[in-house]
């Protein structure tokens, strides 16, 4: 896949391709975790054709930022076509990035004013009943997440046992912390989920 640099929120529209997923990084030159961010999606961009990934240095690039009200760098733009759908913050692993380009990736919407929800990511395979009924319970509770299967990502998987020490799946990732199995009373203690059932 080609990674684009662009100069002006002009110039994105431009490079944004309407029948393809595409992803604008908004990073800065010598923020370590904006060079972190940059490092692992170029990585995570090497064997891909699908998505089209863009890139500007805000320190060169002042109106894109200001236009989708971002505040911190890196984050990353994400557009289905021409309109833009969400956004992932920070320095994520290669791992995560594939999963966002390849995988599915469940976007709920968030309400006006609404707190932005912690990053999810779901590591299963699936033939595993316990992560489809995982992902059918954050679907119904409207929660954002990255769906990885790890049956057909090495890598991801490796990096799931490296961080827990477990084989089994689900594991689910909330902003780093790591759940084993459909824990459902730590899952809506960590994401604020009220629930009767």
């Amino acid at each position: 896949m080609a990674i684009q640099t662009i100069q002006n929120h002009e110039g994105m529209l431009a490079a944004l391709v309407p029948e393809k997923k595409n992803y604008v990084l908004l990073y800065k030159t010598g923020n370590e975790s904006s060079e972190c961010s940059l490092t692992n999606l170029k990585q995570a961009a090497e064997k891909l054709t699908d998505v089209n990934v863009l890139l500007a240095d805000v320190s060169q690039v002042s109106d894109i930022h200001e236009k989708y009200q971002v505040k911190s760098a890196p984050s990353l733009l994400v557009f289905e076509g021409v309109k833009y759908v969400n956004i992932v913050k920070g320095c994520n692993d290669p791992a995560y990035y594939i999963s966002l380009f390849e995988e599915s990736l469940f976007n709920a919407t968030t309400k006006e004013g609404e707190a932005p929800q912690k990053r999810v990511t779901v590591y299963s395979t699936p033939t595993c009943s316990w992560c489809n009924t995982l992902k059918s319970y954050f679907k119904t509770h409207n929660i954002r997440f990255t769906d990885i299967d790890v049956s057909k990502n090495q890598s991801a998987a490796e990096q799931m046992v490296r961080r827990s020490g477990q084989q089994g799946v689900p594991q689910t990732d909330i902003n780093g912390e790591i759940i084993v199995g459909f824990d459902k009373a730590k899952i809506n203690r960590l994401l604020g989920i009220q629930s009767n059932n």
